[in-house]
């Protein structure tokens, strides 16, 4: 099959050229968007990312310039209109689940980091100063964590928090039983939110969990909170968040995504002015840390993300079963 491979980076590169052999990929390093929808005419499937656009028109092009399939080199599906795709008889794919100990890992970093302060030590120490003013953190030994969301990310971040000794609560619309043998309880979100002293967030984004971190859920929350994203940036109302680290009812902020995070994240713009107020703000504040989406970005979830993104089109060109197809 010819692929039409969008918003490349020098790593997809690497480990997709490294696990193809049947199909022909061609690379661009343009976005999908309404501009760049046509650099797929006469390709069968288009390769994508979290921050490609693939609305109801964007498909309609696909469908003109021949694309039969979609294939998502990550697990959220949120920015394909899927029943458009539907409606032009195209399939989607994604690939599930890709090494979920990294981001869950991630997830710890910014908590310890965050907590540890150890970015500030490291440039401190860099420039001569090893004073430890201003450096306190708290044992996480004890504390209770609160996880939203338990699937499979969600669930290696909960056993990892257990193995730190805290008290880990979840809520799931469908409790995770095997979670609950090892001690997490499963309780409703109210009762997460009043009682965590970390909130860490790994749900889907849908309808349903759109801002579920908003003014209202805030103010349920502790005073001086940590809050910790690795999954998508539209489950946090990002201007509700600001106001509530202004006030401390915030004491931390870890993201690793970002509302706006399209026109910025896996992209080098340290020689431009950064346009997005937003996150120009959210940069301000001492008590905050952003990495830009690279919680996924281990060796490991990198293979697994290529192996299983070809298998899926290989499975669709073969006319088998697409176990991992969204339409």
């Amino acid at each position: 099959m010819k692929i039409a491979f969008f918003s490349t980076k020098s790593y997809d590169r690497e480990f997709f050229d490294k696990y193809v052999s049947a199909h022909e990929i061609i690379y661009f390093e343009a976005p999908l968007n309404e501009q760049t929808a046509n650099l797929a005419t006469g390709c069968n499937a288009v390769c994508v990312f979290v921050n490609d656009k693939l609305n109801a028109g964007i498909i309609a092009e696909l469908k003109k310039a021949g694309v039969q399939l979609i294939t998502l080199r990550c697990a959220g599906f949120n920015n394909v209109d899927l029943a458009a795709a539907k409606a032009n008889d195209i399939k989607v794919v994604r690939v599930p689940a890709y090494s979920p100990h990294a981001v869950a890992e991630h997830a710890v970093a910014l908590i310890l980091t965050l907590n540890r302060k150890t970015h500030k030590a490291y440039n401190r120490v860099r420039e001569g100063n090893f004073s430890l003013e201003r450096l306190t953190g708290f044992d996480l030994y004890g504390k209770t964590i609160g996880v939203i969301g338990t699937g499979k990310i969600g669930e290696s971040f909960c056993d990892i928090m257990l193995g730190f000794g805290c008290r880990v609560m979840a809520f799931d619309l469908i409790e995770n039983k095997q979670l609950a043998v090892k001690g997490v309880e499963f309780l409703p979100l109210i009762e997460v939110f009043e009682q965590a002293d970390i909130i860490s967030l790994h749900c889907p984004l849908n309808e349903q969990t759109k801002h579920i971190i908003n003014g209202q859920t805030i103010q349920m929350m502790k005073e001086g909170v940590m809050l910790i994203n690795t999954s998508r940036g539209g489950l946090i109302d990002t201007m509700s968040v600001i106001h509530a680290l202004k006030t401390g009812r915030i004491g931390y902020l870890g993201l690793d995504v970002y509302e706006q995070e399209e026109k910025l994240f896996f992209n080098d713009l340290s020689e431009n002015i950064i346009q997005d107020e937003v996150i120009m703000r959210l940069l301000s504040f001492p008590n905050v840390l952003i990495t830009s989406h690279q919680g996924f970005f281990t060796e490991e979830a990198l293979t697994q993300i290529a192996q299983t993104t070809l298998s899926n089109i290989d499975a669709f060109e073969a006319g088998t079963v697409l176990k991992n197809a969204v339409v």
